[in-house]
């Protein structure tokens, strides 16, 4: 399978965010077309996609750094063509993204919810880092 992967336009924000969910990535306390606008060709971050041949999305990874640490969110391959390399390519292309910026780690969260992708990144080179993560809700949230 030929994948044509480059950086999303804002026309792709329904397909992306629609991937993301048919991927189960999204939760209710997350609003993922707007994840999707606030990253979208910055500096800082951008959202990748794969397109097929026909020019359909069937991957997509928002990626991002804070200028130490490089961080992958809402990686995807759509669910019928899982297996077939193109989460890999996804994870590929975002690294490649994170280095053309001078970052050297890159890392990911994996909901509890989701643990079922862990030998996917493992296999892929990824360790589990024995962290805790904190966080605050700063609009008022609990």
């Amino acid at each position: 399978m030929t994948l044509k992967i480059e950086a999303a336009g804002a026309a792709d924000e329904r397909a992306v965010v629609h991937l993301w969910r048919a991927c189960g990535l999204t939760v209710p306390y997350n609003d993922p077309a707007a994840d999707f606008r606030q990253a979208l060709g910055r500096e800082a971050s951008d959202v990748l996609v794969a397109r097929a041949e026909c020019g359909r999305i069937v991957g997509a990874v928002m990626v991002g750094h804070d200028g130490h640490r490089g961080w992958l969110y809402y990686l995807a391959a759509e669910p019928m063509m899982q297996g077939q390399g193109v989460g890999s390519a996804m994870v590929e292309a975002a690294e490649a993204w994170l280095k053309a910026r001078g970052i050297v780690k890159a890392q990911l969260l994996v909901r509890e919810t989701n643990a079922g992708v862990v030998a996917f990144y493992e296999k892929l080179g990824f360790e589990i880092a024995p962290r805790l993560v904190m966080s605050k809700w700063l609009d008022g949230r609990e």
